[in-house]
């Protein structure tokens, strides 16, 4: 019987998380590599696999009628051992699958450590392809090591190799004004378990909406480095304030779109409205939906507090835009 090698997997994010898993299913051992905590990056926070940096969504979780849903199904059916995390940690968010994101990546590290198949090692791989190595699978995201990125950029012979994601805040619900905001889904859609008021809601009327437009082009930006000055946006995860400079009504038909939603002060629909998805288990933290930046910290507070109902919010932590980078090409997360 020929000797059975270990695939390396280069990534401890989603995909190489996921992928380690399905190649223990077949009962073939992998190595998964992963350069945090040895080499941490601007974005995240942990050194736990899997970690959610950017959105705690994955969109929606409707099988009968989404495209999106239909593909959770299905990896629910193949044992993926992400929609397993993910259905252990959700959080409330309509007919969306929204979940903690620090209870998320601890289900997925707890069953990667507890697989006896599934080695972990600790360190950066600087270069490709190692000596030794028999399989590969290259994982990684965004946030890739700018030696890795490098050795990638040299391997595949690309010029053109990019990723944008982004950050959006997160807010402290307690420092929210709810006589101003309000609880409801759109459509009063919910999760099977849910009461179809899962998001909260900042109502704005035109005035308000027009000043909060010409506030957020006029904010100051971070900079961008001179190799990433011309790599183009990935449009699913766009800088809120460069969507607003697309036209004055591009955030109304997007993530400030009013539809499905009543005020209750007036039993109207408002003319755009914020909204905001729980963030943790506890419900204390919600963010910004689709509200990802580049603007520098004092802008975003400056911008953001002009938010009816969010006068007062207090922040959980920095955010910002990740840098585009150069690596292999990958699905979209944020």
């Amino acid at each position: 019987m020929s000797e059975i090698f270990p695939v390396h997997i280069i990534g401890g994010g989603l995909a190489g998380s996921e992928a380690a898993w399905q190649i223990a299913r077949a009962g073939v051992p992998s190595i998964l590599h992963e350069m945090r905590p040895t080499q941490m990056t601007d974005a995240h926070q942990t050194e736990t696999l899997a970690e959610l940096v950017c959105s705690n969504s994955f969109r929606s979780d409707d099988h009968q009628s989404n495209a999106v849903g239909v593909l959770h199904e299905e990896m629910r059916r193949c044992g993926s051992l992400i929609m397993q995390a993910a259905d252990a940690s959700k959080v409330p968010a309509g007919s969306a699958l929204a979940v903690d994101r620090d209870a998320f990546s601890a289900q997925v590290e707890q069953a990667i450590e507890a697989d006896p198949l599934i080695s972990i090692e600790r360190g950066e791989v600087i270069a490709l392809p190692p000596t030794g190595w028999k399989s590969v699978i290259i994982a990684s995201g965004p946030l890739t090591s700018p030696a890795l990125a490098q050795s990638l950029q040299e391997l595949t012979g690309e010029e053109a190799l990019a990723f944008f994601d982004a950050i959006a805040p997160i807010v402290h619900k307690d420092s929210i004004d709810f006589s101003i905001a309000w609880f409801q889904s759109r459509y009063d859609k919910s999760s099977p378990d849910g009461d179809g008021a899962d998001y909260i809601n900042c109502p704005m009327d035109q005035p308000q909406y027009e000043a909060f437009i010409a506030a957020l082009l006029a904010a100051e930006t971070m900079a961008f480095k001179e190799w990433e000055k011309d790599t183009p946006y990935f449009d699913g995860c766009m800088p809120i304030e460069v969507i607003a400079s697309r036209g004055p009504e591009t955030l109304r038909f997007g993530p400030m779109k009013p539809v499905g939603l009543t005020d209750p002060r007036t039993g109207e629909r408002a003319h755009a409205v914020v909204q905001l998805r729980q963030d943790n288990t506890l419900g204390t933290l919600y963010n910004i939906v689709g509200f990802q930046t580049k603007m520098r910290h004092g802008a975003q507070t400056e911008v953001f507090r002009s938010i009816p109902g969010l006068k007062k919010a207090e922040f959980a932590r920095a955010w910002r835009a990740a840098p585009q980078h150069l690596h292999q090409r990958a699905a979209p997360v944020g």
